[in-house]
């Protein structure tokens, strides 16, 4: 059965942008077509300052929304990636793979570094070579598919040149994984500002529509979107990035052509206000199940605790298998476990 990893870092709340282009699609059609894993990728959050009690309660928090969105424990593995030490384990053997050129040419370290230097902090290790763990995160399982978004493509790629220089050089140890993503709404932009992505970790709100915001504010910041200059609805990412941007989520809220329903209003005023209604009906559902979930919070404990069982299960044979493959000795155990005299 094809195994399907993916993954949320807990960096800020979770987003339309995220439930239309990643969670959505994991509920619906990932863990009913394979064998599938999702994680909160925690560590990945330590690349940058942040706020210790903050990062635990946005992990929480991101963990119910997976399960409000529809993720079902029974059929698919959910767990935080600190609770596997797989992850951590595998992560310096292929730092000992990728080199520092590889790292340095990832688009997202260029901007986060750029970002955090016009700040005036200076830049974690980390930020360098966290896609080296995200590399982890995703060969640990044998994974075959990556559903990311346009932006993770490149971690992705990077995840494949690591496993095929890997298995030649030591021996065949990894699948080499793809990226797939879905054809529409697979990178929501922000209303206010449609050139750049809906990010969870932008805190400037009034274009960012996030999971947990109440109707009204939703139909507020909808039916304030840009829309950009120009006479007619038409479907134009170019031209039209502010009205393309409203099209793509109308037609993912409701199975529609982004095209198509251009041709279906005649202003920008019924195009928000249909846009407000879809995104705020879509959200419904996963809003009540949230609510639900938070009053049982013994039961989110229960299914991390159990996610994280069985993920070390799946990734520690393939970790030890690199671990023997690069040249390690194999822990005391399993030398005292060897028939005397036997060659590792």
């Amino acid at each position: 059965m094809t195994r399907v990893f993916s993954g949320i870092k807990p960096t800020g709340h979770l987003t339309l942008g995220n439930y239309l282009g990643a969670m959505r699609r994991w509920a619906t059609v990932d863990q009913y077509r394979a064998d599938a894993l999702f994680c909160i990728v925690d560590l990945h959050a330590l690349t940058v300052d942040h706020d210790p009690a903050r990062v635990r309660r946005l992990s929480r928090q991101a963990a119910t929304l997976l399960l409000a969105s529809g993720l079902d424990p029974e059929r698919c593995t959910v767990f935080v990636q600190s609770h596997v030490d797989e992850h951590t384990r595998l992560s310096y053997l292929l730092e000992c793979v990728a080199t520092d050129g590889e790292m340095r040419r990832m688009i997202q370290y260029k901007e986060k570094a750029a970002r955090e230097q016009r700040r005036g902090g200076s830049v974690r290790l980390s930020l360098l070579t966290y896609p080296v763990l995200m590399a982890a995160d995703i060969l640990a399982y044998g994974t075959d598919e990556v559903p990311v978004g346009n932006d993770q493509t490149q971690h992705v790629e990077l995840a494949r040149d690591i496993a095929v220089r890997f298995n030649q050089r030591y021996g065949h140890t990894f699948v080499v994984p793809r990226a797939t993503s879905p054809a529409v709404a697979a990178r929501v932009m922000n209303l206010q500002e449609p050139g750049s992505k809906m990010g969870k970790s932008d805190d400037t709100g009034p274009g960012i529509v996030y999971l947990l915001d109440e109707p009204e504010v939703v139909r507020k910041k909808v039916m304030r979107a840009v829309t950009d200059s120009g006479t007619g609805v038409v479907y134009d990412r170019a031209s039209r990035p502010g009205l393309a941007n409203l099209l793509e989520i109308l037609a993912a809220c409701t199975g529609g052509d982004p095209e198509r329903l251009a041709g279906s209003y005649d202003g920008y005023g019924a195009l928000k206000r249909d846009t407000a209604d879809a995104v705020i009906e879509v959200l419904r559902p996963l809003r009540e199940r949230h609510q639900e979930l938070c009053a049982d919070p013994g039961y989110l404990e229960g299914v991390l605790r159990e996610g994280a069982a069985r993920a070390r299960g799946m990734a520690r044979p393939t970790v030890d298998a690199a671990y023997r493959a690069i040249g390690l000795l194999p822990a005391s155990e399993d030398v005292a476990a060897a028939p005397s005299g036997a060659a590792r």
